[in-house]
């Protein structure tokens, strides 16, 4: 590589004695901070300010976009809690790493030369706060433009003055949305909120930020409200009775929302708190401490591995079989059987991402009937903005409600999303094949029946494969593959090319009955109904669950997803098992719910009562089964419930039902809800240590029965204390 292409960051001097700093990254489609970039800035900086013939300081991007933060990658071997250097080192080298590039932000900030920077589109996490050290700040409107910092997500806090200098900017109240939650803003959103100065027109940005450039006055725009005389907090600091009673309430509010699990929340509240009362310089040290001591936490790493690295890997395309093997498709025109629920909601995910979509039903009335669902989900998004009605206009004209299978001929790909029921999807398959044509791939949006089985009813069995979407398909962000045992590398590929053009997060899984999150949820919400029927009280498990982080309680989840589909899981694992099936007492419960008429959240009863947006646990269960005098401890239950599912996972692991480990620690934490500051069921096991969770199941075994018995891996893996992520190290 030649010398001018490592270069991240350029610079130049115009006329107007206008210095421009502009990150481009070579080979990267978005900006982020890396140590050469941040090396490379610094020097520009340092050159700027010395130099007397520049009078102002531009920075911006080479890119349609301007930063997205600091290069996690570059994160990550700082802090891997299992590297080889000592934590006291990785600690030290990243304190001095952050607190050094602090050290420029606040020599440009104090450097007595007007700095703006023009923000091309999306700035996100270091990125803004490199412009919140700027004096003034500009941004392109784009539509799709955010700013923010979004580093409480994957564990981590602004390290590079955002818990400092936005509180000082907007006031605590108005920053903590963006600190404590990681929201994001459009740029005319930014502007409202204070977090920049003005929002333009794309083609004006750079022309404007020197317009400012020009007519700055280094006395009085070179220098930030904090740094002047008199400066006061916005709606007041930490021990005015404003910021008083703002802190405690904030307080509060975080403990409600993070149950006191997500260590990140914690410590960009305290940092902000601290830094508030003390000089900016001293404030500076008080971040960089908070960052260090969350960067060397296991907790941290699981989560960027899990939440960015990995989900970002998969998203571009890891699980993939070679383009050079199997072209990328386009897709430009899809079909999807069946208007319901399901089939609308896959009709109006391809229909956004620019697809031409023909939704077909049994009759038009029904396929009409599916479009028109499409558009209610169409005009809620205009009504909020998040969409413009010629979008909309133009999304709509792109899903065709048919009744004929002879349009389907020429598709890229045509999902299947009817009923549950072998004999009707096996119909309606063989029809896709005899209309599409025998290079069409035909995908199953099933989520239980098996690929293999389904597979048997077309005659090109290799172009068959499970697209097994979420409920509701417009929210929910994963998409399981599935690989039946005759499933050829080009279905994977189409599989996966359609599932990154609609924006979702893949995961590849062998075929198997309820194939991975259905497998491991399953577990997880008999164990409630077991603990029911036991005399536990609901309110216990409900509790224990969210406290565990998961985002609904068991019982309320089976409500969501209706109790008749429990029934139904439950005959057919009786049918499929013969005489291996062992009824347990969570049928029972299903079973009597189901008499009483509760069939869950769709008919305002099931383990809970429903009235509107209130909800209250029903009553009527403590007397079907009287809670027991004697209740156990939340963190036996707790434990019960995060282990089940945990097991599971491992056992689709250890029967190659998957085959990445990445699959399985994203597919978890997005497929069914394990608790995210985990990293997923691996990460959380090779964070607990593999010798202590085998001694765990080895205990609940032995106390509730061999559903919780170590599977043979786990066996393998604890007696030598081996980690999941060196033994199924995925391949880079």
């Amino acid at each position: 590589m030649s010398e001018a292409s490592q270069t991240e960051v350029h610079y130049s001097v115009d006329a107007d004695q206008i210095a421009t700093i502009c990150f481009d990254l070579p080979g990267r489609s978005m900006n982020v901070l890396t140590k050469t970039s941040m090396l490379e800035f610094h020097a520009h900086i340092e050159q700027a300010l010395k130099d007397d013939n520049v009078k102002g300081i531009l920075i911006t991007s080479g890119k349609k976009d301007f930063m997205g933060g600091v290069d996690l990658a570059m994160l990550g071997s700082l802090c891997d809690p299992f590297s080889r250097t000592p934590k006291e080192e990785r600690a030290k080298e990243g304190y001095e790493l952050i607190l050094g590039f602090h050290k420029l932000l606040r020599a440009y900030e104090t450097g007595g030369k007007p700095v703006a920077c023009a923000i091309t589109g999306t700035c996100m996490g270091g990125g803004f706060e490199i412009a919140l050290a700027c004096h003034y700040r500009v941004a392109a409107k784009k539509e799709k433009a955010q700013i923010g910092l979004p580093e409480c997500k994957v564990g981590l806090m602004p390290g590079f003055g955002g818990t400092q200098r936005l509180p000082r900017l907007v006031g605590v109240m108005a920053a903590s949305e963006a600190l404590l939650q990681g929201k994001s803003y459009t740029p005319e959103k930014a502007k409202a909120a204070g977090f920049i100065h003005d929002a333009v027109d794309e083609k004006k940005l750079i022309e404007h930020a020197k317009k400012w450039l020009k007519n700055a006055d280094p006395k009085k725009d070179a220098l930030q409200s904090w740094d002047q005389k008199g400066y006061k907090i916005p709606g007041g600091g930490p021990y005015t009775s404003s910021g008083y009673q703002l802190f405690v309430g904030g307080n509060a509010m975080t403990l409600d929302k993070t149950k006191g699990l997500y260590l990140a929340q914690e410590h960009i509240l305290s940092a902000v708190y601290e830094g508030l009362q003390v000089p900016f310089e001293d404030a500076m040290r008080i971040e960089v401490r908070h960052f260090t001591y969350l960067m060397t936490n296991p907790q941290s790493f699981n989560m960027i591995r899990t939440l960015f690295l990995s989900k970002q890997a998969l998203e571009k395309g890891a699980r993939r079989p070679s383009q050079e093997d199997v072209p990328v498709n386009k897709l430009k025109k899809i079909g999807v059987i069946g208007a319901g629920m399901m089939g609308s909601g896959i009709a109006f995910v391809a229909a956004k991402a620019g697809i031409k979509t023909y939704l077909i039903d049994k009759d038009q009335s029904a396929a009409e009937r599916g479009k028109e669902t499409i558009q209610s989900m169409v005009t809620k998004l205009v009504q909020k903005r998040r969409m413009s009605e010629k979008d909309a206009a133009l999304m709509m004209a792109r899903i065709l409600p048919k009744t004929d299978y002879t349009v389907l001929k020429g598709s890229d790909l045509v999902i299947e999303a009817v009923f549950e029921d072998m004999k009707v999807k096996a119909d309606i398959l063989k029809n896709i094949e005899e209309a599409a044509g025998s290079k069409c791939i035909i995908a199953s949006n099933t989520s239980t029946l098996p690929i293999t089985e389904l597979g048997e009813h077309i005659t090109y069995k290799k172009n068959f494969i499970g697209i097994h979407f979420f409920s509701p398909v417009d929210k929910m962000p994963l998409v399981e593959i599935i690989k039946g045992k005759k499933t050829g590398d080009r279905a994977v590929a189409r599989a996966l090319d359609f599932v990154k053009k609609i924006r979702k997060t893949p995961i590849v899984v062998n075929d198997a009955r309820f194939f991975y999150a259905n497998r491991c949820i399953i577990p997880y919400i008999e164990e409630a109904h077991r603990m029911v029927t036991e005399g536990i009280s609901p309110a216990l498990i409900e509790n224990a669950a969210e406290m565990l982080g998961l985002p609904l309680g068991p019982l309320q989840l089976n409500d969501e997803v209706s109790l008749d589909l429990s029934a139904s899981i439950q005959k057919a694992t009786a049918a499929a098992l013969g005489d291996k099936y062992e009824p347990s007492p969570a049928a029972d419960l299903i079973t009597k719910m189901l008499q009483k008429k509760r069939h869950g959240k769709k008919s305002g009863a099931g383990f809970y009562d429903y009235d509107g947006r209130e909800k209250s646990l029903w009553t009527g269960l403590e007397k079907l089964y009287p809670i027991t005098e004697e209740q156990p401890s939340l963190e036996e239950v707790q434990t019960r419930l995060m282990t089940i599912q945990t097991i599971e996972a491992i056992r689709a692991l250890e029967q190659k039902i998957i085959t990445d480990i990445r699959d399985a620690d994203v597919g978890a934490i997005f497929g069914w809800g394990y608790p995210p500051y985990t990293g997923g069921p691996m990460s959380y096991v090779d964070m607990v240590g593999s010798t202590l969770f085998l001694r765990q199941c080895e205990k609940l075994a032995k106390t509730y029965g061999k559903r919780f018995a170590p599977p043979k891996l786990l066996r393998e893996m604890g007696r030598g204390g081996e980690r999941f992520y060196v033994r199924f190290a995925p391949e880079l």
